[in-house]
């Protein structure tokens, strides 16, 4: 094979086509999951309980870190009030991030929220995000309602769309005048 000839063929396997638009809509993948959250098939119900038990035994690494972390402050002796603010501080954050957490898997935020002011919050209390997605994983793939009710919707949309044409408009006789 000449240079001229290796240079024309492809280094690898051809890119999948884009999905044609008459194919309907298509199911947003959910992290860790993919589309197996569609019909619950892939081994969906092994990820589930996977990603639950990796995301307790993560926030029990991490509370364990947290202890730690107190204990050197006690060694320190850095006071009373340090000591207690510390605690308030990652009570509080973790409370905030599993709210937010628990409610992000409910419904997308607003465009103008205040997401991105909490992202620095939500980071403090990683702990409360890795309950709210351990707790979630026990009815089912966290934020997989808010992705099958916009999937259905989407999905009926496009029916109902489909269902209104009745072919080529260009091919129609004309009306008869009476």
């Amino acid at each position: 094979m000449s240079d001229d000839q290796r240079d024309q063929t492809p280094a690898g396997p051809a890119p999948a086509a884009p999905a044609s638009p008459a194919a309907g809509p298509q199911p947003e993948p959910i992290r860790f999951f993919g589309t197996t959250w569609v019909d619950h098939d892939g081994g969906y119900a092994l990820l589930r309980v996977g990603l639950a038990a990796g995301s307790l035994v993560t926030a029990f690494a991490a509370a364990l870190l947290l202890r730690l972390a107190y204990e050197g402050l006690e060694i320190g002796n850095v006071g009373p009030f340090l000591s207690i603010s510390v605690v308030v501080l990652f009570a509080v954050a973790s409370s905030i991030a599993f709210a937010k957490t628990w409610d992000s898997f409910r419904r997308r935020p607003a465009p103008s929220s205040d997401e991105a002011a909490l992202k620095g919050l939500k980071t403090i209390g990683f702990i409360g995000s890795l309950i709210a997605y351990f707790l979630r994983c026990f009815v089912e793939a966290p934020g997989e309602q808010l992705r099958r009710a916009e999937y259905e919707r989407a999905t009926a949309e496009f029916a109902r769309r489909r269902s209104s044409r009745t072919g080529n408009p260009a091919a129609r006789r004309p009306k008869r005048k009476k």
